[in-house]
């Protein structure tokens, strides 16, 4: 796990309910339970400080990290896109975006290509990009202020089913997305008998809680949660998703038992 991302999860998952803000020797102690040393804690820390994910404070001499508007809005993001499912009804209509860029703002394309896959849309064509989830609005005000950015969006439909099909075949690699999903399964779902049975320490529990949602995360961004129609057979993403939620409930009293331990605090 990089250091980052431990930093973000436990934000997200953890201080974002207790206050918002965690002391130093706090996230120093709670990173130190997976071999990150406090001096690369405070590397990182100072460096997201610096990009403006947080906002830093003294309490005598202790330093505190805050969470600010745009460290809120980055998890509210990454959590709707990792436990929210979407409706499994679908009105058989796709949202397209066509995005016009300047050849020298390579920089501005790769992140809306990014964004983009984040909200679930996959490249039907260079340049056009589509899902069956209307996110349109939320991809116009992702580039409301870039004036290099064009964006096209449309409402539209194929001639049918099997063309239907074939789009979500050319815009995801399901295959391969279906066969990492597998590998999840085959990780963790021997590991639940033991996250039920409670045999994980408050300590153990926040580690492997931690972990499991390390791994998981990443398919939300692979995964445009597509409605069944289009799904190849076979296909193990729902049972996975269900296992994550499980065992992230699961795990959930005992891991932020041990938080409050190390942090001193109670859930508001």
């Amino acid at each position: 796990m990089k250091p980052r991302s431990i930093v973000f999860d436990l934000f997200g998952d953890y201080v974002r309910y207790r206050g918002g803000d965690a002391r130093m020797r706090t996230l120093s102690t709670l990173m130190g339970c997976f071999g990150v040393g406090e001096s690369t804690v405070r590397v990182v820390l100072a460096r997201l400080r610096k990009e403006g994910w947080f906002d830093v404070r003294r309490e005598g001499r202790e330093t505190v990290y805050a969470l600010n508007k745009r460290s809120l809005q980055l998890l509210d993001e990454g959590r709707s896109r990792i436990f929210d499912r979407a409706p499994t009804d679908w009105d058989r209509h796709w949202y397209m975006v066509i995005y016009s860029v300047p050849e020298t703002e390579r920089g501005v394309r790769d992140r809306i290509r990014k964004e983009l896959a984040w909200l679930g849309f996959g490249p039907l064509a260079p340049s056009t990009y589509v899902s069956p989830h209307d996110r349109l609005q939320q991809v116009r005000e992702k580039f409301a202020d870039e004036p290099a950015v064009r964006l096209d969006t449309l409402r539209c439909q194929s001639g049918g089913l099997p063309v239907d099909r074939e789009m979500a075949a050319r815009g995801w690699d399901l295959a391969a997305l279906n066969e990492d999903y597998r590998e999840l399964l085959r990780t963790y779902r021997g590991r639940m008998p033991s996250y039920r049975a409670g045999h994980l320490s408050p300590a153990e529990a926040l580690v492997e809680r931690m972990r499991l949602t390390y791994d998981y995360r990443k398919f939300p961004f692979r995964d445009p949660d597509l409605p069944t129609e289009l799904l190849p057979a076979g296909w193990v993403g729902h049972e996975a998703y269900e296992m994550f939620m499980e065992a992230h409930d699961v795990l959930g009293p005992a891991a932020e038992s041990y938080y409050d331990e190390v942090a001193g605090t109670r859930p508001g």
